[in-house]
């Protein structure tokens, strides 16, 4: 029996029916569904920040489909303490701020108010590069202006509850001997140092002492001073076990997902907002994490940061939204390599949206949807010119210094992608930046890999024996028909899998031309290294 599609057909449509369910069946008014996001601002955003943003928009999407009004809050962490230099930056100008929250350490690079708002910055243009829409709270201000002021007193006021609820949950009894709040040190400016111990409600005043905190093996040392934070003047900022109940419920948030790296976190929370603030908490989706080609999570502290930025420099947004799009468990590694096969990838999508390649109903309407998503449901109204990247970016690499544009269009047009009077305009021209971008960065074009037979291995290894002595396209045309003939591979098979080998891409020009263009030692090496 087949089951009903809902909406475009993807997971975040399932997601969005979901959250309506539940939301009307907890009687909670429907008027305005808010999703969120965390903003982190204590380092370089990475790809897997853009993924929270991406996959909780879509959400909202899949949410506004469906009738209902619905926005995503992308909450800024800028009162969060600097516990590590970033690599890549000063460890002499920054060691000395380990402590203080990201907004009042000055932006090493001179161009923002704050650190933390120059890293925010970052994450907020490519949020606004890929068309993502978003409420943006900064911490620092939604602390000064008090709209978390009633959660953090009941908070406070339940600091022994809270304390019982992470030891739990977690085993840590830290909370058992102090309230789940750090105060800004008035004496040294430091966040993460103080010990707050006693919260006086008629006053709002938090009592604390500057006592030092140990951040991965490292001491940060504690001035001494014992003093009081004000919780009406922003002087302070409730810890994780705490802060997402508490803007949960001061935001009405609805749904957030979450990487599992916080998972103990969010778990502490749900529960904190349940039973002690009497607020349901959001629909929740766990994500896994990127790892990078060594298999370590791409992040900030690991310093194998992967920015957004990398990747606009040699894709479009929408290929970008393609990887956090297609799926949504499952951990992925990741590297800028992948690039090109994310832009081919978005083209196969777009080809199944206009119709020009087939697939299954069931599968048009999921792929036709996760389309519509890449483009933020503002999808082109026409099919663009499809070039596969690696053919652009070997055209790139062979063009000559003087009038490399013209030398690109002439031979495009030779191979069919370009008509005769036909020029470089548009989404084409911007993939013609992206693979100059490439070449100029790398030294090679990487294959895609791919996984042979040993028939067809055969037939890779004599087509390298038979392209040595040859010069004339027609007769590398045959070679490959050849090859592959005599070792009971199909013909047709054959060349696609030499497409997929050379330029990431089904099909393609003419391929003797195309190999004696490319240079036969290159598409030897090439070859060979997939042999090998």
């Amino acid at each position: 029996m087949s089951t009903k599609i809902v909406g475009r057909g993807t997971w975040y449509d399932l997601m969005a029916k979901k959250i309506i369910e539940r939301e009307q069946k907890l009687g909670r008014n429907t008027d305005r569904i808010r999703t969120e996001m965390g903003l982190g601002a204590s380092g370089f955003p990475h790809i897997g920040s853009l993924g929270d943003a991406a996959r909780s928009y879509t959400v909202t999407l899949a949410l506004k489909g469906m009738g209902f009004n619905s926005e995503l809050v992308a909450y800024c962490d800028d009162k969060d303490g600097l516990r590590k230099v970033p690599a890549g930056l000063s460890k002499e100008k920054l060691e000395k701020y380990l402590g203080f929250p990201v907004s009042s350490i000055p932006d090493p690079f001179g161009c923002h108010e704050s650190f933390g708002k120059h890293m925010s910055s970052l994450l907020l243009e490519s949020l606004d590069k890929c068309g993502i829409e978003y409420r943006y709270f900064s911490a620092k201000e939604v602390y000064e202006q008090g709209l978390l002021l009633p959660e953090i007193r009941t908070i406070l006021t339940n600091a022994q509850k809270v304390g019982e609820i992470v030891k739990e949950e977690v085993g840590q009894e830290r909370y058992i001997e102090r309230l789940p709040f750090f105060p800004v040190c008035a004496n040294c400016g430091r966040i993460y140092t103080t010990k707050a111990y006693e919260f006086e409600p008629k006053t709002d005043k938090v009592l604390y002492k500057c006592e030092g905190l140990e951040i991965r093996g490292k001491l940060i040392k504690g001035c001494g001073h014992e003093g009081e934070a004000d919780i009406t003047k922003g002087e302070g900022k409730l810890t994780w076990k705490g802060e997402f109940a508490a803007r949960w419920k001061a935001l009405d948030i609805r749904f957030e997902a979450f990487g599992k790296d916080i998972a103990d976190s969010v778990r502490i929370n749900d529960r904190i907002s349940r039973e002690v603030l009497n607020f349901e908490p959001p629909s929740h989706a766990r994500y896994e994490m990127f790892l990078d080609k060594g298999g370590k999570k791409i992040s900030k502290s690991a310093g194998n940061v992967f920015t957004p930025q990398v990747w606009f420099r040699y894709g479009n947004p929408q290929s970008l939204l393609l990887l956090m799009l297609k799926r949504f468990v499952g951990t992925r590694t990741l590297d800028v390599s992948d690039i090109p096969a994310y832009m081919n990838e978005l083209d196969c999508l777009e080809d199944v949206y206009f119709g020009k390649k087939q697939v299954s109903k069931r599968d048009l309407v999921k792929l036709k949807g996760l389309f519509e998503y890449c483009w933020v449901t503002k999808p082109p109204e026409k099919p663009s010119v499809h070039v596969p990247y690696n053919l652009l970016a070997f055209l790139a690499k062979m063009a000559p210094k003087e009038n490399p544009e013209e030398f690109l269009v002439e031979k495009l047009q030779s191979y069919g992608y370009l008509q005769k009077n036909q020029h470089l305009d548009g989404e084409l021209k911007q993939r013609v930046a992206y693979a100059f971008n490439w070449v100029e960065d790398f030294e090679e074009i990487k294959e895609t890999p791919v996984t042979l037979t040993e028939q067809e291995k055969v037939a890779v290894n004599e087509l390298i024996n038979a392209l040595a002595d040859m010069e004339d396209p027609d007769m590398v045309q045959n070679a490959i028909f050849n090859a592959a003939k005599t070792n009971g591979v199909k013909p047709r098979d054959f060349f696609k899998l030499l497409y997929n080998i050379l330029m990431g891409a089904p099909q393609g020009p003419r391929l003797g031309p195309y190999v004696l263009a490319m240079g036969k030692e290159n598409v030897v090496a090439a070859l060979q290294r997939l042999l090998a």
